[in-house]
């Protein structure tokens, strides 16, 4: 039976204690089934008693309790006794959140455990904490209340008119407000949940659905496309579908609800947000016929109203929510989950308007956000990540919004397009053939020259026809464009093309978007072997990043904020030179040609070389700061061998040439390169050891030089990096670790710099990877990948704003400093083009 139009907020009466209602309330609802796993049945007295056991695990005063949620009674179990026992909890899959947050309990082998961790301090309402839907680039919370809980699943339960006798089947994850909000509207009223993992694709699914006689399921836009590809289930006992997560199409709401008609079920479109416990809004079924585009009407107790938007026509604005399942607020850390309720409407960000039969349509978004899959995409950060990759593109939610259109300027090849569309798809988690490329050749504009974003939106993506794009060729054609090599096939490898670390940062970065995760070996690996491991869909939220990568980030800042006095953390260069060591032995030592080996050496050398020498020369003939020592890189040999300013201020970059150009020297010598390729550990060990006579013969003589400047005394960093790339077991580790460790100690007489260089080299040696938010991983990769440059250009920024504003002279440096490298790599490419173009002439 449909509900009416509008619904009477429910009334519930006033409960003793603190618990959540529908979690307290477990044994009121008697031997009425609650769980259903496969073919056994758990009652709500089964349930209560198993959460009462449970609650027993925690302590009287409120905690934090982490979990990781899944569809099982375990979970649900664990936690119906945190509610009951008016805990926080904190539901995410992710390990690091529940650890950032200060979680004092988790549940571990069938019982909860403290962690160990300070107990942060907690609002008393405060029961759940949800992360927000979508890619923001956010770590931010939801913290929702008991009355938002109770609130809203009454009020869901109201107007879906559930009773004891519904039965819902998990479709969705237990993390994602949608698929929370199924088991607290059917537990507040006594009805039942089947629990399963599996996707709507999968037969198994409704064959489960069909034999435990489930009446409803829910769905997000992409589970009716899933349904349509795959087959519609038959359910005799289907009352009802939901339908949330994302806007459907108007002619799909048409053909599901008419499908429903048919087959005797109904069809609830609604409308919500995390931050507002779940719903918001609902369409009666009646309704969806003459208004298959409506979000429909507020649910029971809440209320809509219309903010007027500057530039948009009367009678359409932003719509504002107000009512009990409101959020309380967000939460950036543990010091916000002390505040209390701090709203009392809820700006959405969608603008609507009110039709002539009263109902709610949404009509576009406020800000740069798009809604699609359930994930709030920000456009200008997709943007953003894009234009990194040297394309130049416009984002927007089609009009349908079914899609995340990306305009793509110029006549790009389908490479390009191929590249755009799985990048795209990366950042913002959505399956691809959710993203429509689209080659344009002016970009959209409106007459005063901004972007015509509904111009955008309506742009429709080319019919298939032209030549495809396999997933191998794309890839080389990627590794031919960062490696500037024209011929690049797919069964070369990174290795074998003479990658090094420069280049290695940005294709490892823009391989990882490709393939969702990349593998430690993928230098060695043919570009073939790599396209196998393409996935589509959702790629996860975190990433493991290569270590160096992470310590060139972290590296360059640490110099750069210590310099502009924001910070004083001395050791990011030495340890850089660690991270050098190893890419010279992962990437210059690979293959046993010594002429190949040698080639490549002095191609690296001389991109290293060249532009700092350029760049030198320009500033002395500015500002005659510098002199031909600097030009040349050879102040280390020919300076004073004392720190004076500013000639030692590239120390880094000459130790660094002079070690990869010894290091030539040395594998050019046959009989030592044969060395090195039959014992590749032990060799470096050998050259490690002896690279450490220097550094402890000047500590032991008194030496009065700059010893932590110098090459002499610095080169078994470098080496010990070059170790570190060729320890293959734990033994060889604590070795390495040993004489590192050793090396380290007393080489600067500052404790805390010595302590910086050891843990980088450590980190070196032990952590191949490092979890890393893949929202970050564009930054992270920016400035690793700009690292060199940074080191070279901030010696002429952070002096102007070290004394006035520390952090802007940190910020300022790694801008220029990628500015300088995307300036130096476009110029480079454009001269290899037209040498080649010249060539072939």
């Amino acid at each position: 039976m449909t509900p009416p139009l509008t619904a009477r907020a429910p009334e519930r009466t006033t409960r003793a204690g603190v618990g959540v209602g529908f979690a307290v309330d477990l044994g009121s609802h008697g031997g009425r089934p609650a769980l259903v796993t496969g073919t056994e049945v758990l009652s709500y007295d089964d349930l209560a008693d198993l959460v009462a056991q449970a609650q027993t695990r925690l302590p009287a005063s409120q905690q934090l309790v982490g979990l990781v949620p899944a569809p099982t009674t375990e979970f649900i179990v664990a936690y119906l006794a945190a509610l009951a026992g008016g805990h926080t909890v904190l539901l995410s899959r992710d390990a690091v959140l529940p650890r950032a947050y200060g979680a004092s309990s988790a549940w571990v082998d069938g019982g909860f455990a403290p962690t160990g961790r300070p107990e942060p301090a907690l609002h008393p309402d405060l029961r759940v904490l949800l992360s927000t839907s979508g890619s923001t680039g956010s770590p931010k919370l939801v913290r929702l209340s008991r009355t938002n809980l109770e609130s809203n699943a009454d009020a869901i339960a109201s107007y879906l008119g559930l009773t004891t006798d519904d039965r819902a089947i998990t479709t969705l994850p237990l993390d994602y407000c949608y698929g929370l909000s199924v088991l607290h509207s059917h537990l507040s009223v006594g009805a039942s949940v089947v629990l399963s993992g599996r996707s709507v694709a999968e037969s198994a699914l409704w064959d489960l659905a069909r034999a435990t006689g489930v009446t409803s399921f829910a769905g997000v836009p992409y589970t009716f496309d899933l349904l349509d590809a795959a087959g519609w289930p038959e359910l005799p006992t289907l009352r009802q579908v939901t339908q949330a997560g994302g806007r459907l199409a108007p002619e799909r709401v048409s053909a599901v609800a008419e499908r429903g008609r048919r087959e005797g079920w109904e069809l609830f479109v609604m409308y919500g947000q995390t931050e507002a416990t779940a719903r918001m809004a609902y369409l009666p079924p009646a309704l969806t016929a003459a208004h298959p585009g409506a979000i429909g009407v507020p649910v029971p107790g809440g209320a809509f109203r219309l903010a007027p938007v500057d530039g948009h026509p009367t009678g359409v604005g932003e719509l504002v929510y107000s009512g009990p399942n409101v959020m309380m607020g967000y939460a950036h850390g543990t010091a916000d989950l002390a505040r209390g309720p701090e709203l009392t409407e809820l700006r959405t960000g969608d603008l609507a308007r009110q039709n002539e039969a009263g109902l709610f349509e949404v009509v576009g978004r406020c800000s740069r956000f798009a809604k699609l899959f359930g994930q709030r995409i920000d456009l200008d950060r997709v943007e953003t990540l894009l234009t990194l990759g040297d394309h130049e593109v416009v984002c927007a939610e089609s009009a349908d919004a079914t899609r995340l259109v990306v305009a793509l300027a110029g006549e790009p090849d389908p490479h390009a397009v191929a590249e755009v569309a799985t990048t795209a798809a990366a950042a913002t988690g959505l399956p691809e053939h959710a993203i429509a490329v689209v080659p344009v050749a002016p970009v959209p504009r409106l007459p005063n020259g901004k972007i015509d974003q509904a111009a955008v939106a309506r742009l429709e993506a080319p019919q298939a026809g032209g030549p495809e794009v396999s997933a191998g060729s794309s890839l080389a054609a990627l590794y031919g464009a960062v490696l500037r090599r024209s011929r690049v096939t797919e069964s070369d490898t990174f290795a074998g093309l003479g990658g090094d670390s420069l280049s290695y940062v940005e294709l490892s970065l823009r391989l990882e978007r490709r393939l969702g995760r990349l593998p430690s070996d993928w230098p060695d690996r043919t570009i073939a072997e790599l396209a196998a491991l393409a996935t589509d869909g959702p790629r996860p939220r975190w990433v493991r990043l290569d270590t160096g990568i992470v310590l060139r980030a972290v590296a360059i800042v640490l110099i750069v904020g210590t310099h502009t006095n924001l910070f004083t953390l001395l050791g990011g260069a030495h340890v850089l030179l660690g991270v050098a060591g190893a890419n010279f032995a992962r990437f210059h030592l690979a293959g046993t040609e010594s002429r190949a080996r040698v080639t490549r050496l002095a191609r690296s050398v001389a991109r290293i070389a060249i532009p700092t020498s350029l760049w030198i020369a320009a500033v002395c003939l500015i500002s005659g700061q510098y002199g031909w020592r600097n030009i040349l890189l050879l102040n280390d040999a020919l300076g004073s061998h004392t720190w004076v300013e500013p000639e030692w201020h590239f120390w880094f970059i000459e130790v660094l040439v002079s070690m990869m150009i010894g290091a030539a020297a040395l594998m050019a010598i046959r009989p030592v390169a044969a060395w090195e390729r039959r014992s590749p550990y032990w060799f470096a060990i050998v050259v490690l050891a002896a690279s450490l006579i220097p550094r402890f013969w000047a500590t032991a003589t008194g030496y009065d030089g700059d010893l932590i400047h110098s090459s002499t005394f610095v080169a078994w960093l470098f080496v010990g990096g070059w170790a570190a790339a060729r320890a293959r077991h734990h033994g060889h580790r604590l070795l390495l670790s040993a004489l590192l460790v050793a090396g380290v100690q007393g080489f600067c007489g500052d404790p805390v710099r010595e302590t910086v260089i050891a843990a980088g080299l450590l980190a070196l040696i032990w952590v191949p990877t490092v979890p890393w938010p893949r929202v970050l991983v564009g930054a992270v990769g920016q400035i690793a990948g700009a690292s060199l440059y940074v080191y070279l250009t901030h010696w002429q920024v952070y002096p102007h704003l070290e004394h006035r504003w520390p952090l802007g002279g940190l910020l300022a440096s790694l801008l220029v400093g990628i500015a300088v490298w995307r300036l130096v790599d476009h110029v480079s490419d454009r001269g290899l083009r037209r040498w080649r173009g010249r060539v072939a002439l």
